[in-house]
This record gives C-alpha cells, structure tokens and sequence, in this order.
C-alpha cells in the first residue's frame, strides 16, 4: 500500500516538473520545445517507475554501497578541487578558468567516485557501516552464515535439510570449494564424476529455491595462500565468524582445534534415528547372515543396522524381534534383539 501511494506521488510531481519545464522551455522560443521537455519528463517518470516494479528483488548492500560510494566520491572531489584551485589559475593566466575547472571537476569526479564505489562493493562483507536502515556486514544479522564443503554438497542431504525451513542461515558456497566440485565433475573416473555432477545438481537446486540464500564466495584472503582446501574452509569460517556445514570427519577434527564451530549432518542424521529400549519390540527383514552362528542382519529404513539372535533361518523374510540392547558407536547405531516370530 506504501508503495502504491508512493508511485502515485510520484506521477504527480512528475506531472507538475513537466508542466514547469513547458513554461521554461516556452521562453527559448522554439515552439516544439515544451511539447519535448513535456513528453521527455514524462517518459524519464515512467522508466524509473518501470525498472522499480520490474526489479522487485533488491539488494541493500549493493544498493548502499552505490549511493554510499557517490557521496564519499563527491565528497573527495569538493576537498580536492579546492585543494588543486590554486594550480588550476597558472594554466590561464588573465582568463576566465571557468570551463577548465568544470572540465577537471567532472574528470576527477568520475574517477574518486567509482573508486568509491568499486572499493565498497569489493568490500561490503568485511566491515561494518551502519546508518538508519543500512548495515554493511560480514555475517547475516543475528544469524552466523553457515560454509559448505565440497563433501556435504555431494552428499545431497543438505538440500533436504533446507528444504524444511529448519535453516534460516545464510549458506556460503566458497569459490575454491566450487573449483574443487567441478573438478571432480570433470574426473576421468565415472564414479567420481557421478558423484561431482550431483555435487553440482544440489547447487543448482539450492540456487533456484526462492526461499535459501545461497552465496558463492569469491574473494581470496591473504591467509589462504598455500593452504589446502580444508584449512582454507576453516581459515573463511573464522574469517566470517560462521560455522563449517560438513561430513568430512577429518574435516571436522581440524574445524574443533581451531575452535570452528562444525555442524556434522552424520550426527544430525544419528539423533534423529529413533530411539529403541531393551524389551520393546519390531518388525525387521533378515537382509543376510550374520558373523556368529545363528545370526541374522536386518537393517531399518534409516539405514541402522539390527543383529538378531537365531535370524539366520529367516534370510529373506520379515520377522519380529525384541531388542536386548543398543550399542551406539562411532559408525552410528547398532541394535542387538532376539528373534520372536515370522
């Protein structure tokens, strides 16, 4: 509603600047002159209406940065035109210097303010500048943006994950980590490369959700010279006070000593597999025979795997059990039980 009364707005000022710029135009006398000043402000009003309505998603830092970069960049250009008066006189001796001072203004103008610009939108992730509405920062407010490696993409899950709208963080996908995905997607071996296009089918299906916010990461910071691609995850997560999105155990032992925070999707999957006491009962399929005379391996939808006393005759088939006891290990959840019925 905001908007609408603000579009409208401004249409009519548009409508009576038009109508000034007729009675200006008027006095030049050239009789088609009002009609073109009339029409062209017009026109002006309608295509900053249209790039506003048709550009709905906007970005703020990209935004502030512009308008931020413009100021400081006519700001520079006032304090050093003052300061390059006194050169600008000997050039012109006994002459009106008014058209080589204009000249230089807009030169030196043009160049500090997109310096100023280019320099802000370099930079936005790695300072903060906060004025009313405005914030330049390098993490998501109230929110620490979350890193993914190359391992958890191809994995998948994690797209699942977001699905859910458990995450509200922002997911930074770094530069180097892509390279490395793509890479692997390129690999001589088929199962590798498998692996590396679904690694980048997950992206791409993160990338189009409306509701994810996804970034690649491009800059390269000085520390990430010479270091792998692990430590440089690490080195970025600190870097961006965020958190490292992995199932790379080794990975996340490295993360721990850096004190990194590490959101492992292998424990996640672990606590939410269901939770089974000695003497409550299930139904499992005897998938094989056990290691030890008389067992039987059945595995849950989950994937935990379930050791059943006297299950070898039943391979094959679906049979109840009840649970003895429960072992959880490093590799994940192990159920023992006893055979009941088929």
């Amino acid at each position: 509603m905001q908007l609408l009364v603000l579009r409208i707005a401004f249409i009519l000022v548009a409508i009576g600047v038009a109508t000034a710029m007729v009675g200006l135009a008027s006095d030049r006398g050239l009789p088609w002159l009002p009609w073109v000043a009339f029409i062209g402000v017009l026109l002006l009003a309608v295509v900053v209406l249209g790039l506003d309505i048709f550009i709905p998603r906007k970005q703020i830092d990209i935004i502030s940065a512009v308008y931020f970069g413009l100021a400081v960049g006519a700001f520079l250009t006032y304090i050093l035109m003052l300061a390059l008066t006194p050169l600008i006189q000997p050039l012109e001796p006994g002459k009106d210097n008014t058209l080589l001072r204009g000249a230089i203004q807009i030169i030196v103008g043009m160049v500090l303010c997109y310096a100023c610009i280019s320099l802000l939108l370099q930079t936005k992730d790695d300072f903060r500048f906060i004025i009313p509405y405005v914030e330049f920062a390098k993490e998501v407010k109230g929110l620490k943006p979350y890193v993914l490696d190359t391992s958890v993409v191809i994995d998948g899950r994690i797209a699942d994950l977001v699905e859910t709208n458990i995450l509200d963080n922002q997911l930074i996908m770094p530069r180097f980590a892509l390279s490395e995905l793509q890479g692997i997607a390129d690999s001589g071996d088929k199962l590798r490369r498998a692996r590396g296009r679904r690694g980048l089918d997950i992206l791409n299906r993160l990338r189009n959700n409306d509701g994810v916010d996804l970034k690649i990461y491009d800059r390269d910071l000085p520390e990430f010279a010479g270091q792998p691609v692990d430590m440089k995850l690490v080195l970025l997560a600190k870097h961006l006070e965020g958190k490292i999105v992995t199932g790379d155990y080794n990975l996340n032992k490295v993360a721990r000593l850096h004190n990194v925070q590490v959101i492992n999707l292998n424990d996640i999957a672990n606590s939410l597999k269901p939770v089974f006491l000695p003497g409550e009962t299930l139904a499992v399929r005897i998938v094989k025979p056990g290691e030890e005379i008389g067992q039987g391996v059945g595995y849950l939808d989950d994937g935990t795997m379930i050791v059943v006393e006297g299950g070898r005759e039943w391979v094959g088939k679906e049979v109840k059990i009840s649970v003895t006891s429960v072992l959880q290990t490093s590799a994940g959840r192990m159920i023992f039980g006893k055979y009941q019925s088929a």
